[in-house]
């Protein structure tokens, strides 16, 4: 949900300005961002450059055949109408054989074809090759429609220069300059082995079985060649990416995404989301039109949460609860006024999130917002591990 500095839970008690409050039980915590985002990227931290050699924009929920053609202007899965499930995946390319990451490349991409239109793999893959030869197609997904499966495919900048190995593929002069690794912010609590990656894939789907299917045969298309470095699983979705879309709900019960751009924003796209030839050196012009993704998976304090007044939830977010209007409004899609005060106070607090990331506190940036909630079970001291998985697209990240 939260745009602005990364902060994590650490014991602080800061809170909105709110004049008088006094919290209903002694024992419920006082609440601030602070309090209740766990660090983030606590999980999953990426850049990662998406290309638009594949792909197309589609833009209506009631797509025919529940069908998004994968080849097109720009990739799918990034103002395509938000699908309900996630499968985003990173992988480490293990090879050191250019040639294969190559032939590869290419099978996933005749594969991600197939898949996006409800075939297997390879056709008849799960079962016709035979019965003493291993399945090219793990079969989940048979009988199952196509559910607007989106496969958005990004490459990390580990994978044209590498710590370790250098320029191991002959690639480096083709690094977009905005494609460097994301700097750990204050309050950070990072995992390698969740973090960065060669090379990322996002699969949507309003079916969690076929977008699993999807990444579990590239993975399995990909073995010797690259391995999983980590992945996340993620369900209803917590931003609208076309008009025709309600806007959803986050783990916090609040209306998520409500000023984000939209498909048909097509100026804004152009300005904030995609590529221009102006923006790279002549090697690195196949990122035109492209985009680059920012992931970072962020852990809420669901129980701290859950034992906050409503009024000082309100406060924390800036908006109602119910309609999702900024305060001092009435309408969702009201523009928020800054100004309003009660009293001294402002009625939108300085530290609310809707005041932090409004582009009128980013110097007018604006980003292409695609998260989605998740819930992994425990952190093993009886709290949920759940919050949200904040995947961006921008056309620099460092703006």
């Amino acid at each position: 949900m939260y745009v602005g500095p990364p902060e994590s839970a650490d014991g602080a008690t800061d809170r909105p300005d709110e004049p008088g409050r006094q919290s209903p039980r002694s024992a419920t915590p006082r609440l601030s961002r602070r309090t209740v985002l766990g660090a983030v990227g606590v999980g999953a931290v990426g850049l990662t450059a998406a290309a638009t050699t594949v792909g197309v924009v589609a833009t209506r929920p009631d797509r025919p055949n529940n069908i998004v053609e994968f080849r097109g202007d720009h990739q799918a899965g990034i103002t395509t109408a938000a699908q309900d499930r996630l499968h985003f995946v990173s992988f480490d390319v293990i090879t050191t054989d250019r040639a294969e990451l190559t032939r590869l490349l290419r099978d996933w991409t005749l594969a991600a074809e197939r898949m996006t239109r409800g075939l297997e793999t390879y056709p008849n893959g799960a079962t016709g090759l035979g019965q003493y030869v291993p399945p090219s197609d793990t079969g989940e997904a048979l009988g199952l429609s196509p559910a607007n499966l989106t496969l958005t495919i990004g490459f990390g900048a580990s994978l044209f220069t590498s710590n370790t190995a250098g320029d191991r593929f002959g690639i480096s002069v083709h690094r977009p300059e905005a494609l460097v690794e994301l700097p750990a912010f204050a309050k950070d609590e990072l995992e390698p082995g969740r973090s960065g990656g060669d090379i990322c894939v996002q699969a949507c789907a309003d079916d969690p079985q076929v977008a699993v299917h999807a990444i579990r045969n590239l993975a399995r298309m990909g073995f010797g060649v690259v391995s999983v470095r980590w992945s996340q699983l993620g369900f209803g979705r917590t931003s609208s990416t076309t008009t025709t879309q309600q806007t959803p709900r986050n783990m916090f019960g609040f209306k998520d995404g409500t000023a984000n751009i939209k498909a048909e924003d097509t100026d804004l796209l152009d300005k904030w989301v995609r590529v221009t030839p102006n923006d790279n050196h002549r090697p690195a012009q196949w990122m035109t039109g492209g985009s680059y993704l920012v992931a970072r998976r962020i852990r809420m304090h669901i129980e701290r949460w859950d034992r906050a007044a409503l009024s000082e939830q309100e406060i924390v977010v800036g908006r109602s609860k119910d309609e999702g209007a900024p305060l001092g409004q009435t309408g969702e899609f009201d523009a928020p006024d800054f100004h309003i005060t009660n009293g001294s106070v402002p009625v939108i607090a300085r530290t609310a999130h809707l005041r932090l990331a409004h582009p009128d506190n980013l110097n007018g940036v604006q980003i292409l917002r695609r998260g989605y909630n998740f819930t992994d079970g425990s952190d093993g001291f009886g709290h949920l591990d759940a919050g949200l998985f904040f995947i961006a697209y921008c056309r620099n990240p460092h703006t």
